[in-house]
Formats: C-alpha cells, sequence, structure tokens
C-alpha cells in the first residue's frame, strides 16, 4: 500500500494538540480545534455532550456500527508546571504534556483517518472516537459506551506499539483511621491513627509482595488531620492495585480488606473504615477474531515481531471490556513516560503508529468487499 502518511502535516496537528492545556475537566478548547482541524479535512463529525459543555469528538461513516472502534482520550493529567506544559523538540524526541498519554497516539489515529479518507477509500467500517475525562472519572467513554456499540476497539494508550491482548485488573482502596485526638506529649503509637496507618500498609506490602508479587501495590495518598502540638485523631489513605489478568480482582480484594481489619484490630483505634471506590476487572483476548488476525498479518508484512502482551495500568479499555467490547491497546510511547515531569515521545514512533493505523483501516475496507 501507498504511504501517504503526511509526517509534516502530524507533527503540525501533534504540536497543537499538545499546545492546548486541556486536564481532565477542562478539555472545552481542544475539542473545539479538533472538531474543526477534521471538518476542514472532509470527515464527518459529531460532537456528544458529556457533561456542562465537555463533549466527545466522533467521526462514523455509516449509520451501521462500526466493527472497529479507534479510541483515544485527549484529556491530560494537570501540569506540573503550567508555564512549562508545551511541544518541544530536540533530536527527533518531543517533549510536553501529554506527548505519551496520549496525544501522540490521538494525533496518529486522527492522521490515519484523514489520509485514508483523502484516498476517496472511505473506511465505512470503522469509527474514530475522541474522548474526555479519562485522567479522572472515565466519564468520556462511559457516555460513549451509552450511545454506542461495537464488537472490536483499539484504544491509543502508549504500548511501545507492542499489541497488547490482556489487560491488568485495577482496584482502589480508600481507608480511614480514628485514633484519640490528645496532647503530644501522651501520644502512643497504639492511639494514633497515622501510626496505625502506616503499620496497617507495611503488613499490606509485606502480603502483597510474598504471596501475590506480580501485583503493583501503590500507595498514592496519604493525609492526616491537622493536629498541632497534638496526636493526629484521623488518617487517610488511598492505595492503588494493578492485577495482572489471572488473578480476579474480587477474590484478592476481599483478602486484602481482611488484612486490613486484622491488623487495626491490634490498635485501640476507636473506628476505622473500608472502601473499594474502583474496581476494574482484568481480561485475556485470544489471537483470533478480526482485529488479532488483521494485526497479525500487518506485523508480518511489515517485520514486526509478534508477541502480544497485557497493558500494565488501568485505562478506558477496562469500561469497553464491561460493556461487552473486545478492546485492544495499541499506542506511540512508553508507559514508563506517563504522567512525568519531562513526558516525551519519539516522533518516528508517531508516524509509525499512524501507518499502522492506516493498515488497519485499508484491511477493514479490503475485509467488507
Amino acid at each position: 500500500m501507498e504511504n501517504i502518511i503526511k509526517k509534516s502535516r502530524l507533527k503540525s496537528l501533534f504540536r497543537n494538540m499538545v499546545d492546548i492545556y486541556s486536564p481532565s475537566g477542562k478539555e472545552e478548547d481542544i475539542t473545539e480545534f479538533l472538531a474543526s482541524y477534521l471538518h476542514e479535512k472532509g470527515l464527518p463529525v459529531t460532537l456528544r455532550e458529556v457533561s456542562d459543555g465537555r463533549r466527545n469528538v466522533e467521526v462514523v461513516f455509516s449509520d451501521k456500527a462500526p466493527s472497529v472502534a479507534f479510541i483515544g482520550h485527549i484529556d491530560t493529567v494537570p501540569a506540573f508546571d503550567i508555564d512549562d506544559y508545551e511541544f518541544a523538540e530536540q533530536d527527533g524526541r518531543v517533549y510536553g504534556l501529554g506527548t505519551a498519554d496520549m496525544k501522540g497516539g490521538c494525533a496518529a489515529m486522527i492522521e490515519a483517518f484523514v489520509s485514508q479518507v483523502q484516498t476517496g477509500r472511505i473506511p465505512h467500517d470503522a469509527g474514530l472516537f475522541l474522548v474526555v475525562g479519562e485522567e479522572e472519572t472515565g466519564d468520556g467513554t462511559a457516555a460513549l459506551i451509552k450511545s454506542r456499540s461495537f464488537p472490536w476497539a483499539i484504544v491509543a494508550e502508549p504500548t511501545d506499539l507492542a499489541v497488547c491482548l490482556g489487560h491488568y485488573g485495577y482496584s482502589e482502596m480508600l481507608v480511614q483511621s480514628h485514633g484519640t485526638r490528645r496532647h503530644a506529649s501522651l501520644g502512643s503509637q497504639q492511639y494514633n491513627a497515622v501510626f496505625s496507618m502506616l503499620q496497617m500498609l507495611l503488613k499490606l506490602a509485606e502480603f502483597i509482595t510474598s504471596d501475590y508479587s506480580q501485583v503493583v501495590m501503590n500507595i498514592r495518598d496519604i493525609h492526616s488531620s491537622s493536629a498541632g502540638f497534638a496526636v493526629p485523631g484521623s488518617c487517610e489513605s488511598f492505595v492503588d492495585f494493578h492485577l495482572p489478568p489471572e488473578i480476579q480482582v474480587r477474590k484478592i480484594t476481599k483478602k486484602i480488606k481482611a488484612l486490613v481489619e486484622e491488623a487495626f484490630s491490634d490498635s485501640l483505634l476507636t473506628n476505622y473504615s473500608i472502601e473499594f471506590p474502583t474496581m476494574a476487572n482484568s481480561y485475556q483476548l485470544e489471537d483470533k477474531g478480526l482485529l488479532p488476525e488483521i494485526l497479525q498479518k500487518i506485523y508480518g508484512q511489515l517485520g514486526y515481531q509478534w508477541h502480544p502482551t497485557a497493558f500494565r495500568s488501568h485505562s478506558d479499555a477496562n469500561l469497553l471490556w464491561q460493556a461487552n467490547c473486545s478492546p485492544i491497546i495499541l499506542g506511540p510511547g512508553q508507559l514508563e513516560a506517563a504522567h512525568t515531569r519531562d513526558e516525551s515521545i519519539d516522533f518516528e514512533q508517531v508516524v509509525q503508529a499512524a501507518q499502522l493505523y492506516r493498515e488497519i483501516l485499508e484491511s477493514l475496507i479490503s475485509r467488507s468487499k
């Protein structure tokens, strides 16, 4: 197939996307920009309301439900430095907020659709969906699956262009401990809400390390009441667990809850609470079916190695899976670069991703004839 990905157009789009500040909840500017860009390139654009003026951008070519949805989120985490988050390039590497997670993947998908449509060969069996809110609640994808259905999806999270047929599960735990506020000189570990929390977290980390070493446990936040010169009366902690496909989220969550209760039973806390506000199941797809077979063929033609793996983080794909869609994670960039102060991506890999996505579109067109 003729390579018609236009690198200069892709880089200009990518630059504009990174230069638009779009943290979760404040995606209006980038939504407006992308809708205008796609419309100018001749693609049919629909804006779907999510909340309070926040909208997803949708591109579909038929009233028929697409077989494959190309999905990317256009929001980012907040900037580390609001005066220094924009596009910068050095030695072929692009730096800036959202470059890896995941404006590089979104730009590649957009360029693939634009270049495909400009050939006159329209991908009626595919749709492009640029969603908001992934970095917080996933409300953009929730709105998408409420209004549309599709059997397959490609999600452009950063995988270094490795095909992820599997996906880690995810559990978020909120623990609150309540001790006895008293003068600091009368403090003891048994009455102290912070000490009790720390002791529990150490026991939990030991349990995960010894019994579930493949699980990633992340202590995200610890906060205590403002005590002054006193024993703090309360403490709150958020803990994340990323679970490989072979571990059932509800089973391990039950064990974690029992361990926390046991750890707190040895203290003199006045009260405590344990919640799991977010739980998402893992999944593992077979390398059969429409999209895996297309990808295997393309990877063979391009000389890429076919070593499917599992995506280690939480993503919108967890929501898609729960909605009876089979999502494959495949995007440029590295997960290790996401959410970092010096987030960056190799621009040539963004180009490669655009070419891959275009190959998929072309394969879908050929199959539909």
